[in-house]
C-alpha cells in the first residue's frame, strides 16, 4: 500500500475530516469527530486502526506485521506494518472496520447526517 492510496482510500468514505491533532507529521482520519486511522506521513511504515477486540486478537496471532496498538489502548487497536505479511486487500477490509466501528458507535442523529452526506 502507497501513502497515496492509503490517504484517497480514507478520505473516499462519507463524513471523513483529515487531522493533524497531535504533530505536523501525524495525519489522524476521523468521522464523527472520532479516530479511525492515523500514520506519520514522513514515514508510512505503519498504520494505526480501530479493531474489535476479538477481532485484534485473532489477527494478532495471525499475522506478524499487526501488533497491540503503539501509543493507543492496546485493547482497542492494531498496529499494521506496511510492507509485510499483510496484503493491501486486507489492509482495505481493516480500515473499513475500523471506519465502521466508529460510524457504528456514533449517535443515531450523527450517522444520519454522515449517510446523508
Amino acid at each position: 500500500m502507497t501513502f497515496d492510496s492509503f490517504f484517497d482510500y480514507c478520505s473516499s468514505k462519507k463524513g471523513v475530516q483529515e487531522t493533524f491533532p497531535f504533530d505536523e507529521t501525524t495525519l489522524v482520519f476521523k468521522v464523527g469527530g472520532k479516530m479511525f486511522a492515523l500514520t506519520d506521513t514522513e514515514e508510512f511504515i505503519s498504520i494505526n486502526l480501530k479493531c474489535d477486540p476479538e477481532k485484534a486478537i485473532e489477527l494478532r496471532e495471525r499475522f506478524m506485521a499487526i501488533q497491540p496498538g503503539y501509543h493507543m489502548s492496546k485493547k482497542h487497536w492494531n498496529t499494521v506494518q506496511l510492507h509485510s505479511d499483510v496484503d493491501d486487500k486486507l489492509l482495505f477490509e481493516l480500515i473499513d472496520h475500523s471506519y465502521q466501528l466508529i460510524v457504528d458507535s456514533l449517535p443515531k442523529k450523527v450517522r444520519n447526517e454522515i449517510e446523508m452526506g
